[in-house]
């Protein structure tokens, strides 16, 4: 079973402040322009809605409202939907077309080639091992995580420093292209949010 990873800029603590927001404007703005995305989506788990499960406008309204949340953890991959759509309103989607679809340990492969590549202040399980912003419940999926702007710059500053040391006569790391490819194509998302003040990376797997 292949699995996806989505990722997208955006101001970290301005996106999960939408968390509980309250923001009536949002709503109506996603309940106006989202509505064949919404249907669409509703579809798509009509078995889990028709067990109880929150429709996706059900669940972006909680999100934004800071609740209430379903008790039952079976429908908790609604909120998590919800806060993908989030940042896929409010951010920029990243090219993702290394990771999108991939199999197995992929994830923990690239994190090895970053680290080869002086990289070790972020890594793509971060993205698989994360977990939902507070107070939204715990899902199985989507797994979520988050790149902070600091741990962007200090990312960057390591590839600098490491490539800087390989230009000055070191030893250039050995990879398999299809893992220095995915790795670099970190190192591009990294190279955006460093470049912006306050700016991280939200990914989501799933």
């Amino acid at each position: 079973m292949s699995s996806s990873l989505s990722v997208y800029l955006l101001d970290v603590a301005a996106t999960r402040a939408l968390i509980g927001s309250r923001d009536q404007q949002l709503l109506s703005v996603i309940r106006d322009n989202y509505g064949a995305q919404l249907a669409h989506a509703d579809d798509e788990f009509s078995s889990a809605v028709k067990e109880g499960a929150p429709t996706a406008l059900e669940a972006l309204t909680a999100v934004v409202n800071g609740g209430p949340f379903s008790d039952n953890p079976d429908h908790a991959f609604q909120y998590g939907y919800a806060y993908k759509r989030l940042c896929d309103l409010t951010g920029s989607f990243l090219d993702n077309h290394c990771f999108t679809p991939h199999r197995g340990d992929w994830l923990s492969d690239v994190d090895a080639g970053l680290t080869a590549l002086g990289v070790t202040a972020v890594s793509p399980e971060d993205f698989w091992f994360g977990s939902l912003p507070s107070p939204l419940p715990r899902a199985h999926t989507p797994d979520c995580g988050q790149w902070t702007h600091e741990q962007c710059v200090k990312a960057l500053e390591q590839y600098e420093a490491a490539k800087t040391a390989i230009d000055a006569g070191g030893r250039a790391p050995t990879l398999e292209p299809e893992v220095e490819q995915a790795a670099l194509q970190c190192i591009g998302w990294i190279r955006h949010a460093a470049g912006r003040p306050g700016y991280g990376v939200i990914g989501f797997r799933f």
